[in-house]
């Protein structure tokens, strides 16, 4: 039996973004006016680049029909009303259609279902796998399913809406009230009439108010799982309720039409016996499905895989905002939040979190709020994200060509985040798009520099038996009074046929030369003489190779906002 490879690497793309190749970028244009991805966009001379470049998983963000601006009556489906969806394009995560894709990436919206199952079979033939998102929490304020399979009952559609709570009930209502739409709420697509909502239902940040403001999820209404929000969080599991036989239900749609894994939304709003039954429903059928979680609480973070059943868990809270605050150069910032991450938080869980730098939620890395103008200040942050352990890591879709996200696109606002709500064009991303060649012509130096590092870097993690299966010895507590116990981080990745040293440098001005000190446990540990002879040699970002011993300490050498990685061989 070979041993599991938890070392995915995945590219996370906002899908109505990623393959739109017009420039136009009006605020708050349409997609007519704007543009946006098709699924014959995902062709095979892009799936063949994505592979080339180290990607094993496309996690492809708003796939699901949500809520929306723009005017499909004529394909049967009702128009959303504008006070209720957060910008043109709408939020991917305001589901109105569990069982259908969103009509506009269809080339005839007719048949939008074969042209994502194309697409999907076309992913599959260049050897990508396809996660797309399981939205568990909330739907869109108006929820419909014209495209469910016989049988299936919509959402609500049985409730006893005159019951704050009744664990068969999908949603939570609060009776004898009418959903007032929050203060400040100006759409750019006029309405055509009040939206009309009695009684109103909770929303999707577990607000329980007909009134929320404008900074809630006003835009979806929460689901219920049988947990009695008000009435202490009590839990009503037996007979099991409603909304998760539905969701086990969507889940199977999707696995049987070829989805490789699911990002899973805010999967900690929904509680971890849920997911018990549904993952271990969905992998006797589909043994081999990745179920990724968005959470944020460390003290779940065994609750969701032991009983949960997920196989990946978004590590943002312990390492990305480590790492984040020493990319700022902040006062306080320093690399014993590493070694605290893996000591306190997921350290014997270390292959169920999921690193990255960026995503739809976070502020881009080449932002004045991240790295300030400089997403080289990010290398030595992207090495350890992607070697540290055995788990995944995550890059976004223009994060290696140093997206700025500076555009005031509609309802997003130049937050130094690339839209999810609007219709746009992403400056840097259509650049090395070239109008569907793919092949980086329009890209900077900079640019062309930046997309280098991470393609080597992903090469590097994709060639490495140590990074991709081996353990990790942790080099920072052995180290003497000269060696700069906030600025550097060192350890060891080893496996059975590679011993590598990983040194990292966070000082954005200094070079740092180290006398690297490595115990005999860890010696020991590589399978290795601790009085042994052993030759030091380059292999990532590291020139020339060195005689040692391993009772001296080695000396080495890195340069300010860098990384090096030495392999330790017997070899004379």
């Amino acid at each position: 039996m070979t041993q599991k490879n938890d070392k995915l690497v995945i590219l996370q793309m906002m899908f109505h973004l990623w393959g739109n190749t017009n420039s136009t970028n009006k605020m708050n244009g349409s997609a007519a006016e704007n543009g946006v991805t098709k699924f014959k966009d995902i062709n095979d001379k892009a799936l063949k680049e994505l592979k080339k470049f180290g990607y094993s998983h496309l996690y492809m963000t708003g796939l699901i029909e949500h809520a929306t601006m723009e005017d499909l009556t004529a394909l049967g489906i009702p128009k959303d009303h504008p006070d209720v969806v957060k910008g043109r394009s709408g939020s991917p995560f305001a589901i109105k259609d569990y069982y259908d894709v969103n009509p506009f990436f269809a080339t005839d919206p007719n048949k939008r279902m074969e042209e994502f199952e194309a697409m999907v079979a076309r992913v599959h033939k260049n050897g990508l796998k396809v996660v797309m998102d399981f939205v568990p929490n909330h739907v869109a304020r108006v929820y419909h399913s014209d495209m469910k399979p016989e049988g299936i009952r919509d959402f609500g559609q049985d409730d006893e809406v005159n019951k704050g709570f009744d664990p068969q009930n999908n949603f939570y209502y609060l009776p004898h009230t009418q959903f007032q739409i929050p203060d400040g709420v100006n759409p750019p697509v006029k309405p055509e009439g009040p939206y009309i909502e009695s009684p109103a239902k909770a929303s999707g940040n577990d607000v329980f108010s007909a009134k929320p403001t404008i900074d809630d999820w006003f835009e979806t209404v929460k689901l219920n799982y049988g947990v009695d929000i008000l009435n202490g969080r009590s839990r009503h599991f037996d007979p099991i309720p409603s909304t998760w036989i539905k969701m086990v239900e969507i889940l199977k749609y999707w696995s049987a039409k070829g989805v490789d894994g699911f990002r899973c939304d805010m999967a900690e709003m929904v509680p971890a016996e849920f997911w018990q039954y549904a993952t271990s429903a969905i992998k006797k059928e589909y043994p081999d499905m990745v179920f990724i979680a968005e959470i944020y609480n460390p003290r779940e973070y065994y609750n969701y895989i032991k009983v949960g059943g997920f196989d990946y868990l978004y590590d943002k809270v312990g390492l990305y905002d480590g790492l984040r605050r020493l990319v700022e150069n902040k006062h306080e910032a320093t690399v014993e939040d590493i070694t605290r991450v893996w000591q306190h938080e997921s350290g014997n869980i270390s292959e169920h979190m999921l690193r990255f730098l960026e995503n739809h939620d976070e502020q881009r890395i080449n932002t004045p709020a991240f790295a300030k103008g400089n997403p080289f200040a990010a290398v030595p942050a992207m090495v350890v994200t992607a070697t540290l352990h055995t788990g995944p890591v995550m890059i976004y879709f223009g994060q290696e060509l140093g997206e700025k996200a500076d555009g005031k696109e509609g309802f997003n606002q130049a937050d130094d985040r690339t839209t999810m709500f609007d219709f746009w064009g992403v400056p840097s991303h259509q650049a090395w798009m070239n109008g569907g060649k793919f092949d980086g012509a329009g890209l900077t130096e900079e640019q062309k520099n930046l997309q280098a590092f991470y393609k080597g870097l992903l090469k590097f993690v994709n060639g490495s038996e140590a990074v991709q299966k081996g353990a990790f010895f942790d080099l920072q507590y052995i180290q003497g009074h000269d060696y700069d116990r906030r600025k550097v981080y060192s350890y060891l990745r080893y496996s059975e046929n590679q011993k590598l040293v990983v040194v990292c440098n966070f000082d954005h001005f200094q070079e740092k030369n180290i006398n690297l000190h490595i115990p005999d446990g860890a010696w020991t540990a590589m399978g290795l003489d601790p009085q042994g002879n052993y030759t030091l040699k380059g292999v990532y970002e590291a020139k020339g190779s060195q005689k040692i011993n391993a009772k001296d300490n080695i000396s080495i050498k890195v340069a300010p906002n860098s990384a090096v990685i030495y392999e330790i061989s017997s070899k004379k």
